[in-house]
Parts: structure tokens; C-alpha cells; sequence
């Protein structure tokens, strides 16, 4: 295994063809903009590239891959998997290129370290950062390469909201929208847009919020009932974990949904002052991610799950 620069990964890239792209399971709009992105650049050389179906790809953000897709009779001879840091976040259908994996670009401090080569970048708010570094020395970034990376990178930073963005993540946007893109709509689609489902949803959410930690903390759990009730899907899902950031006095905010009787989604989000450090909480509960935003799979009923959330932020709170 290697660590490559995105000088060198984009050296590498420019060797190979039949270029297959894995995104993460219940993917958001960094890796599914990182793999549309690196995709289309590819293309832009003359690379045959295409996207693995994800299976759990969200009206939102299916407009970016749709025409990417590999056929089932496509057979790569590269895979590349976008910002995915652990083997528990491979779907079922990607897991089976898990050893097959030339080229993992990624920027979670908790990455694994699979793959031939490896693109890794802790200090990249967004995977899309790295991956619009590949694209630019693979060659001109056109307005079709540019728009799911906008995406990406306004995504995985709440629309440059978060903590996590930094001077870079600024300069990354600004060279996107000069190429002429339509940032506006992306803005509306994933910022400014909420069905009736998802306000229904964050009404319930929030009028049930549970206080720890003196009111500094928060659970906002998301049962199955709770969607059934409310009709809310996939759809309406998108960054609900970046609803407890709202609460005044709040520096940790805990999300749980359940994925289906007895397994629950944890989305950790922890303040900028430090106190809790999101990555250290979920690692302990087998998950990972960054030390503001981190997640895990939890078994047993929401109690259970809720006495070993609080067990965990407690161990990484200081």
C-alpha cells in the first residue's frame, strides 16, 4: 500500500481504463458528487469510467449519477472507491471490489488504510476538495465536471456553515462556480427545499428532543413508527443529523434512527469547543468519522442503544 498525493493519484488514474467508481453505502452528496465528478473527468480524457449502482442513492442526489451507471455486462479493470473510510460502509453489491480496490481517496481521520493506493487527506472538509485537486491535474475542469463537485463540497460542509470549512474549502467552491454552474439551483435543491414529510418529521423530532449532559447534550431518535407515521422516506432524510446543531446551548447532538427492529443509525455532531470528540465516541461503539461528525451501527432497543451512546460520548467528552 501507498499514499500518493493528488499529483500522483492523478498520475496513476491517467494509466489505467475501464475505471469502476464505489460510493459508500446510504450515500450523501460528497461521495455521490466525488464519484460523478471523477467520473466525468475521466470521461472528458477518454477513459470508459462508470459508477457502480447504489441501490440507496436519494432523489436528491440521483440527479448527479443517473447516466453513469455501469451496465451489468461492464468489467473493470480499476476500482476507485470516494470517500468511503471503512470496510462497514461498502453495500452489499460494492463489498465484492473490497480487495480489488486500486486507488481509495478519502478524508476521515478514522480511514482504514485498504486499497493498493491510497488518497487521503484528514484536513479536506469534504472528499470533494481532493477529488477536484485528481480532476484539475487530470485536466481543465469543464461546467458538467464541476457541478456534482460544487455538490460535494457544499454538501459535506452544510452549505459552508459547518466547522469543518476552511479557507480551501472557499477557494475549491469559488474556482467551481467561475466555470459557470448553475450553484444556485444546487444551493435551493439541498439547502432550501423541505417537503411537508421532512417538516412534519423535524417537528416530531424536536418536540421529543432528550437532554443530557446538562442540556448540553441532546438525543433526537428517529424510530421506524416515526416515518410510517409521518410518510417521510429516504428522500426526506437528507442531513437530519445536522437538526440538534440548532439547539442553543447544544455541543453535542446525538441522532439515532432505526434502520429496522433493533439496529440503530447513530450521527454524532460535537461543537467546535471541543468537548466531545465525535470520532474517539463512535469508534468505541465500532463506527468512526471525523472528530465533529462521526457515526455508528448500534444493536438493541433505544434504551439499550441510548445508555451505550451515553457511555460512549462520556468516555470521549473531556
Amino acid at each position: 500500500m501507498s499514499r500518493l498525493t493528488t499529483q500522483a493519484a492523478a498520475a496513476l488514474l491517467r494509466q489505467q481504463d475501464n475505471i469502476l467508481i464505489l460510493t459508500h453505502r446510504r450515500p450523501d452528496g460528497d461521495t455521490i458528487g466525488c464519484a460523478a465528478g471523477l467520473c466525468l473527468a475521466l470521461r472528458q480524457m477518454g477513459k470508459r469510467a462508470f459508477l457502480l449502482k447504489n441501490p440507496e442513492v436519494t432523489a436528491v442526489n440521483a440527479i448527479y449519477v443517473e447516466p453513469l451507471w455501469a451496465g451489468a455486462d461492464f468489467a473493470p479493470e480499476f476500482v476507485v472507491s470516494v470517500d468511503i473510510a471503512a470496510k462497514s460502509l461498502f453495500f452489499e453489491g460494492a463489498a465484492a471490489y473490497f480487495d480489488r480496490i486500486g486507488l481509495a481517496i478519502d478524508h476521515h481521520p478514522s480511514f482504514e488504510g485498504f486499497g493498493v493506493h491510497q488518497c487521503v487527506n484528514p484536513e479536506r472538509a469534504a472528499c470533494g476538495e481532493i477529488v477536484f485537486e485528481i480532476c484539475r491535474e487530470l485536466g481543465k475542469i469543464n461546467r458538467e465536471t464541476a457541478l456534482p463537485l460544487y455538490a460535494a463540497v457544499a454538501t459535506d460542509t452544510g452549505c459552508f456553515v459547518y466547522t469543518n470549512t476552511t479557507a480551501n474549502t472557499h477557494r475549491v467552491a469559488a474556482e467551481l462556480m467561475e466555470t459557470g454552474i448553475d450553484y444556485i439551483s444546487v444551493n435551493k435543491r439541498h439547502f432550501r427545499t423541505k417537503t411537508k414529510r421532512r417538516i412534519a418529521l423535524e417537528a416530531e423530532l424536536l418536540g421529543k428532543a432528550e437532554f443530557f449532559h446538562e442540556d448540553r447534550g441532546v438525543f433526537l431518535c428517529l424510530p421506524l413508527e416515526m416515518m410510517e407515521r409521518t410518510g417521510a422516506n429516504e428522500n426526506d432524510l437528507e442531513d437530519i443529523a445536522s437538526l440538534a446543531g440548532i439547539i442553543e446551548g447544544v455541543d453535542c447532538g446525538a441522532v439515532l434512527r432505526e434502520l429496522k427492529p433493533g439496529e440503530w443509525k447513530l450521527s454524532l455532531r460535537t461543537g467546535a469547543n471541543g468537548r466531545v470528540n465525535a470520532t474517539k465516541a463512535c469508534e468505541t461503539l465500532g463506527g468512526g468519522g471525523h472528530a465533529m461528525a462521526a457515526g455508528a451501527t448500534v444493536h438493541g432497543s433505544l434504551e439499550q442503544v441510548k445508555k451505550a451512546v451515553l457511555e460512549a460520548v462520556g468516555q470521549a467528552a473531556r
